[in-house]
């Protein structure tokens, strides 16, 4: 009978799991801009972030909805300009 092995998988994480020094700065109530990938871009408002701001619910401009990002999402979430 096979054990529950793990051979040659990976123990590091895919992503860093520290948020941008930035991330710190956010709070609830804030306009962000939400970098998703080259090319794409939205906005938002910060609906909720985590004690640690590893982890952000934003509430998307033009009724998309409430998503929740997390900093090893690959995400950049930054201040809109004023």
């Amino acid at each position: 009978m096979a054990k529950n092995v793990k051979h040659g998988s990976a123990e590091a994480p895919l992503r860093r799991a520290t948020p941008a020094p930035h991330w710190r700065n956010l709070s609830q109530g804030d306009r962000v801009r939400v970098l998703l990938s080259p090319g794409f871009e939205t906005g938002g408002l910060v609906d909720a972030i985590t004690a640690d701001h590893t982890a952000v619910w934003i509430n998307l401009d033009g009724g998309r909805g409430r998503t929740l990002l997390h900093c090893s999402d690959g995400v950049e979430i930054l201040p809109a300009e004023s």
